[in-house]
């Protein structure tokens, strides 16, 4: 059975353990990048990563954007959106389609 999980800062993570979420509190690259390694291993299906946390493991992270799994997941922490989210959804989205359909400014 696939699992889920949630890695970013212990602030960022707690309030994910109430919705059974495994949470993996991180707070350098090094620690970051391994738990995603082994992530991967362990079969979980889902990745939730803060974006403070994917700013310090972007290259672990792309290499796996576009496997089937784990799908990683980038989401805001608790000090608020850095826009990266959303720029992932728009990337994905375009090389899917190789149309910028989310924010096509025409």
């Amino acid at each position: 059975m696939y699992k889920v999980a949630v890695l970013g800062d212990k602030d960022s993570v707690m309030g994910f353990l109430a919705l059974g979420i495994d949470i993996f509190p991180v707070y350098d690259a090094d620690e970051i990048k391994k738990t995603i390694h082994k992530l991967v291993e362990e079969e979980y299906a889902i990745i939730y990563i803060t974006e403070k946390a994917t700013l310090m493991a972007r290259d672990v992270i792309d290499r796996y954007k576009d496997n089937e799994l784990p799908a990683i997941i980038v989401i805001p922490g608790i000090q608020g959106s850095m826009g990266i989210g959303m720029n992932e959804v728009r990337q994905s989205a375009k090389r899917a389609t190789g149309m910028d359909l989310l924010f096509d400014e025409d």
